[in-house]
């Protein structure tokens, strides 16, 4: 996420705390750098001119000058400012979903085609599922794209949502009216309306989303922008905030923008807080969106609260105590407790998800880590491990020549594939030796196997 923007603002961080003592010429030569990260990373340019304005007066304040670390107190003045900017000066409870009504709470998604309403939509369903626990229902009035109303029954039914029947030929309000009362009659909490987009700004669509809002009251009007749209993302959201009583944003597909400049534009724009992010194309990949946590991941100081969070949604708590009892008791570290950590690893994301979240420091292995290859490698791991007899699993010194020949051919690999795996494994199980002592330097050190899941060979 925002790869670039980090890579240069973390190194001008790093800078910035190793300064002594600030000079005039030093600040100003460092605040030429952010400003340079931050146009280069599609910030808008009065957001760029107002935050580095901002930034230099409190640069050369006391609390900065006359600081024991100016270097360190300069970061804090970053970090703070750029938090004010992503919508850290609005009250906490601005930037929360509101749902404080009488049910249904209706949420109205609008924005322009291809911004990823629908999929949105879903993701949005599944957090107020999960998260919420809420009854949730979801209905487009789509009707220019009957693709799109199948489109969010799908995704709905992987959400755990229910979805409200449309069709083509029917009219955007009068769908809209049956599935508020529906609604209504069904005791659902939540109501979720996909709206149509264009592939621009124009006045049919405008007039057809203030009707609904009009038809709807919407408790959340949330405006879904594309953020790999940079200068026009912020565009958009601002004529959209200029005729729909927006209450705040979802960015989408940050995590597939190098520069991710809308995220530090649109809140400044059109004064709305950015209330989510989507950061995955798979349903769970909507993250709450918090203006200091971001900032922090932004300088590449990591984002350890969403990194404890991605645990806590994917680990299976009861399996994951079991293994640790087994362990304590003294039980052997074997190849299905390998392939069950390689399966918790796959549902937090991936490997570069998770490094990601960790300060810059421990996360330039991230730009080692090809997704593709690492999901590729631990496909083939599984692969390797579920062609062996459950007791070779259990109990990995029994594999020798003959039975390496046939578990590779059984998972169609080579056999240098099957020693590379079982080579990995004892790594793995080193380190949880290393676990059970306390022997956490030397833990760390085993802990460099993993790196070769993004390093496999491609064949």
């Amino acid at each position: 996420m925002l790869e670039t923007l980090t890579e240069k603002l973390s190194r001008v961080v790093k800078q910035m705390r190793g300064q002594a003592r600030l000079t005039e010429a030093n600040t100003q030569e460092m605040l030429r750098e952010v400003r340079v990260a931050l146009l280069e990373a599609d910030v808008a340019l009065p957001v760029v001119r107002d935050f580095i304005t901002r930034v230099k007066e409190k640069a050369l304040g006391d609390d900065v000058v006359g600081s024991l670390t100016p270097g360190q107190a300069l970061v804090g003045v970053v970090q703070r400012e750029l938090t004010q900017l992503m919508g850290g000066d609005l009250p906490a409870a601005d930037r929360e979903l509101n749902l404080a009504t009488q049910p249904p709470a209706v949420i109205l998604l609008a924005g322009l085609q291809g911004a990823g309403k629908t999929t949105t939509a879903a993701k949005l369903a599944k957090w107020l599922h999960d998260e919420r626990r809420k009854k949730v229902l979801a209905v487009s009035t789509d009707v220019y794209r009957p693709a799109a109303i199948e489109q969010l029954k799908t995704v709905t039914a992987q959400a755990g949502a229910e979805f409200f029947p449309s069709a083509a030929e029917d009219q955007p309000l009068e769908i809209a009216a049956r599935a508020l009362e529906h609604a209504r009659r069904q005791f659902f909490d939540v109501l979720i309306v996909d709206t149509a987009g264009r592939l621009a700004i124009d006045e049919a669509m405008m007039q057809e989303v203030a009707a609904l809002h009009a038809r709807l009251n919407p408790i959340e009007t949330l405006f879904v922008v594309d953020a790999m749209l940079g200068q026009d993302a912020v565009n958009t959201a601002k004529a959209f905030s200029e005729r729909l009583p927006l209450t705040g944003l979802i960015l989408t597909k940050l995590d597939g923008d190098a520069r991710g400049g809308a995220a530090l534009s649109v809140r400044h724009v059109t004064g709305k807080p950015v209330k989510f992010v989507g950061v995955a194309e798979k349903i769970g990949g909507l993250e709450r969106f918090d203006p200091e946590r971001m900032a922090g991941r932004i300088l590449g100081m990591g984002d350890i609260v969403a990194l404890v969070e991605d645990v806590r949604k994917s680990i299976d708590v009861k399996a994951a105590e079991k293994f640790a009892q087994r362990m304590q008791s003294g039980e052997r570290f074997d190849l299905n407790d390998y392939r069950d950590q390689i399966g918790q690893m796959r549902k937090m994301g991936g490997l570069s998800s998770l490094l990601d979240k960790l300060p810059a420091q421990f996360a330039q292995a991230a730009g080692q880590v090809n997704d593709k290859d690492a999901e590729r490698q631990i496909r083939r791991v599984e692969g390797i491990i579920n062609s062996m007899t459950p007791q070779e699993r259990a109990k990995p010194d029994l594999i020798k020549a003959s039975r390496k020949r046939r578990i590779a051919a059984g998972a169609g690999v080579p056999v240098q594939e099957v020693n590379r795996m079982l080579n990995q494994f004892e790594q793995m199980q080193a380190m949880m030796k290393q676990m059970k002592k306390g022997g956490l330097a030397k833990m760390m050190r085993a802990m460099g196997g993993l790196k070769r899941f993004g390093g496999a060979p491609k064949h």
